[in-house]
């Protein structure tokens, strides 16, 4: 494999899986960035937020700069101050993503008559509560975005259930369809990226253990798209898959050349 300009790397079951690296991948990200490498690192999960991911990026031994974790709550904020900049919302999510849209000049109400937009997203707080709110709201005309559709997020020992599950209970019960995710693999999050890059797509790579967010949206975006098996896909789904990564790689060790 050659070297490319920059590397995007998911987090969760890509360099790390709970509290610790995965194997290989702290020496080969610090190689990379030896060999002058911008490293960039994303993540669909909003229950975070990119200060969070910073330090334990830095105490995982990857010291990091801010600039250089893009979540899908950064991108939802930027969504949202684009094209809904004076929308009320109601926020299935937790206090990270809450906060982050307070900080950025959004008001947050429970309140269904006074909902412009419902943001669904990965919340372990989900109570049938939220589930009424959004129902109310979005029959009231409120529209309807998501930060994320991963069915799960691995954790050592299985899995969390995400933000699709989310997503799903509230096109259930209203029979309306989510308007925009903008966390992998959309176009917008891809923008997010290669706008704060400032290089081609075609020299970037997206490494990632899912082919229908990390590797799709590489691949949608113009970039090489590798996909790493130590998170939610086994050789037999990628080989199943309609969607063809550039690579496929054992370990993070792999994107270093052959010496």
């Amino acid at each position: 494999m050659h070297l490319y300009e920059a590397y995007l790397f998911d987090l969760d079951g890509t360099v790390y899986l709970g509290q610790d690296l995965l194997p290989h991948a702290g020496e080969t990200i610090t190689r990379l960035r030896e060999l002058g490498k911008r490293t960039v690192f994303l993540s669909n999960n909003p229950t975070h937020s990119r200060e969070e991911y910073v330090t334990k990026l830095t105490r995982l031994g990857l010291p990091t700069a801010l600039e250089d974790v893009i979540n899908s709550t950064t991108v939802m904020v930027s969504f949202l101050q684009r094209y809904h900049p004076t929308a009320r919302l109601f926020v299935i999510g937790e206090e990270p993503l809450q906060n982050e849209l307070r900080a950025a000049g959004f008001t947050l109400t429970d309140n269904a008559h006074e909902v412009d937009a419902v943001i669904a997203s990965f919340d372990r707080t989900f109570v049938y509560r939220k589930l009424q709110i959004a129902f109310d709201a979005i029959r009231n005309g409120a529209r309807l975005f998501a930060t994320n559709a991963d069915r799960y997020c691995p954790v050592p020992g299985g899995g969390e259930p995400d933000a699709a599950a989310i997503i799903a209970a509230i096109e259930a019960c209203t029979n309306t369809k989510i308007e925009a995710v903008v966390g992998k693999p959309s176009h917008y999050m891809a923008e997010a990226i290669l706008s704060r890059l400032n290089l081609p797509a075609d020299q970037c790579i997206m490494t990632g253990d899912r082919l229908e967010t990390d590797v799709l949206m590489g691949l949608n975006a113009g970039m090489a798209a590798a996909l790493t098996l130590t998170g939610a896909t086994t050789p037999a789904d990628a080989a199943a898959s309609p969607i063809k990564p550039t690579y496929i790689i054992n370990t993070l060790a792999d994107l270093l050349p052959k010496e």
